[in-house]
């Protein structure tokens, strides 16, 4: 039954017919995130905990793609951004918006649902995805790439999204005001470009959807990786194993580069699968260890009784 309820989603969707509602039902987000068993919002999306996306910031994003791949995740990445603030990492939960092409009729149709929806209906239609938005949750929306005449935000709107988020947006499209907005001290954006002219001939068609940003395809609740070298959306039922294998390799590659120094044991034995010598060499190293690490040593016996199996 649920299967059929996303596949009549999807239907109505690409078909027009999903337009009489701009912001998706929590029924059908709860139905294509059915893989989360955590807590969730009001509004459906899956709730990663704080922790989480905290420890999620001390990861690469080649351990994240790995993990993902590895999981028949292949279509979660975006590379070449422009960023507002390079060198700072932003990790927070999605809030999806869908832009398309303006024409009259779509936008009649848009504004009339969106007066039945109780969206406001001062100022422009395109900050009513910005309503929506609470604390942790980042503002990704497909503006279809468009960049002169497709600034979604400004320095005002992005001030409105931090107070609202303590995070920023990854936009594919653009934004203005580049200048004020790095002034705005925790606001950061993944854009594909910047432009001083203001939105014009764009209409938001929907909100907490599925959406396409350039060759990824993100959910709502996904949770957003974005550094330097990229943007991630991971699945929300996919964040604590991610981070739990990507920690346990930190701590491996550590312990690895330790032990070889030493010159105990052969590289061969150290690189290749251990022997009981070597993990009991970990237990010891690691119950000495003092950097900041979340991993417990249930999950460390966890990890060396799936080694060599």
């Amino acid at each position: 039954m649920k299967l059929i309820l996303i596949i009549i989603f999807f239907i109505a969707l690409s078909s027009g017919i999903y337009a009489q509602q701009i912001s998706m039902p929590a029924e059908n987000i709860v139905a294509i995130t059915s893989a989360w068993k955590g807590e969730r919002f009001a509004d459906g999306r899956p709730k990663v905990s704080e922790n989480l996306l905290q420890r999620l910031k001390n990861c690469t994003l080649e351990q994240i793609w790995g993990y993902l791949y590895r999981k028949g995740f292949h279509n979660q990445i975006e590379k070449n951004w422009q960023i507002l603030k390079p060198g700072e990492i932003m990790v927070g939960r999605a809030v999806t918006a869908q832009f398309m092409p303006s024409r009259p009729d779509l936008d009649s149709v848009i504004r009339s649902t969106g007066k039945k929806e109780g969206k406001s209906q001062h100022g422009g239609i395109n900050t009513w995805p910005i309503d929506v938005l609470t604390t942790n949750d980042i503002y990704v929306a497909d503006g279809f790439g468009k960049i002169k005449n497709g600034t979604l935000i400004g320095s005002s709107l992005g001030n409105a999204i931090y107070g609202k988020t303590g995070q920023g947006v990854v936009f594919f499209g653009s934004i203005r005001d580049m200048q004020e907005l790095k002034d705005t001290k925790g606001f950061n954006a993944w854009i594909k470009g910047n432009d001083p002219s203001y939105i014009q001939d764009m209409t938001p068609v929907s909100i907490n959807a599925p959406i396409r940003i350039g060759e990824a395809t993100v959910f709502p609740g996904d949770v957003v990786f974005a550094n330097d070298y990229g943007v991630a959306f991971i699945p929300a039922f996919l964040v604590e194993s991610l981070v739990t294998n990507s920690e346990m390799i930190a701590l491996k590659d550590e312990f690895e580069r330790y032990i070889l120094h030493s010159g105990k044991y052969p590289s061969g034995e150290i690189h290749g699968d251990w022997s009981e010598n070597i993990k009991n060499e970990f237990r010891k190293w690691f119950s000495k260890y003092h950097g900041k690490t979340a991993i417990t040593s249930r999950e460390i016996e966890n990890y060396l009784q799936k080694q060599n199996n």
